[in-house]
């Protein structure tokens, strides 16, 4: 089963900021500071030279030509093009001091509030614009017909992983979640052809998640990653790769923006595996609902 098609900067349907910082990893460290001074301000990058830009990132004209070709352009004029076009497209943030998505020291309790909002929301929002409906569709028909669904996932991408195992459960998948990675390699070496193996790594590069992948693939199993960068190691192991569009900042790295927008994909993939068949799930989710029903604490109760 082949990976999800490339695209490339020119197609990417997410914008051409949400595709740099998935990038961003892969460049090489003068390239990313390129790339950090594109991402935070696009309208300013637009209007710079390639010499101001070469200067204000510390490194040459020939490094900024190199990054240019790196995320899909074929020159500096088609960069300032495109940036020109992403900056005019840009939602600003409703508060003029939520500026790069970072919380400055010193920041008060509404100005966090304003951040983290306007930044989650915008995690969701570029995830969205930028997934790629055709995978996302053969995955859900992977796990449609998948005899079991193993899915793996540590630290914060663990929870996400547990939410997407439940979901799946009360519907009817058979589906496992083991935040342990012994566990889940014992698991992974007992799939087959027809199961699916499912890894959440927001960086790409958890180790345990990636071996576990390996194990599962090398026993037939379909593969599926979900990551925040598409040339990660992850992907390297995956038949098919999703991406989400999530940029950590100041205090929240790899913990909240990324973890919204995996629930985002999640979310969508669920909702997808369930539309599949409809009358089975919503027979699933009655079932299951009512199976705890009595743990609930009743109206009259909450009155007294």
């Amino acid at each position: 089963m082949a990976k999800s098609p490339k695209i490339s900067a020119s197609q990417e349907p997410g914008g051409l900021i949400v595709h740099i910082s998935g990038l961003l990893p892969s460049l090489s460290p003068a390239e990313q500071r390129v790339a950090r001074l594109v991402v935070s301000d696009p309208a300013a990058a637009a209007r710079r030279t390639i010499t101001d830009l070469a200067t204000a990132a510390e490194t040459s004209e020939a490094t900024v030509i190199r990054f240019c070709r790196s995320v899909g352009m074929d020159g500096y004029p088609q960069l300032r093009i495109r940036l020109a076009a992403e900056a005019a497209r840009r939602i600003e943030p409703p508060d003029a001091r939520v500026v790069g998505g970072d919380i400055p020291p010193g920041a008060d309790l509404a100005q966090i509030i304003a951040t983290i909002a306007f930044n989650d929301a915008r995690a969701v929002e570029e995830t969205a614009e930028q997934l790629d409906p055709a995978a996302c569709e053969q995955v859900v028909e992977a796990i449609s017909g998948a005899g079991r669904i193993d899915i793996y996932g540590a630290g914060a991408s663990g929870f996400v992983a547990s939410d997407f195992q439940q979901k799946l459960h009360r519907i009817g998948r058979i589906a496992f979640y083991f935040p342990d990675v012994h566990t889940a390699l014992t698991s992974a070496a007992l799939l087959g052809r027809g199961d699916v193996a499912f890894g959440i790594s927001h960086t790409g590069t958890t180790s345990d998640v990636i071996e576990v992948l390996e194990q599962a693939r090398t026993r037939g199993a379909v593969t599926v990653a979900l990551t925040n960068f598409p040339r990660s190691p992850i992907t390297e192991v995956a038949d098919f790769v999703l991406t989400t569009a999530a940029r950590e900042t100041t205090y929240r790295s790899g913990a909240t923006a990324s973890r919204l927008a995996q629930l985002t994909v999640v979310d969508c993939l669920f909702v997808g595996v369930a539309a599949r068949n409809r009358a089975r799930a919503r027979k699933a989710l009655e079932a299951t609902a009512e199976a705890v029903q009595s743990h609930r604490v009743g109206a009259n109760r909450r009155r007294a």
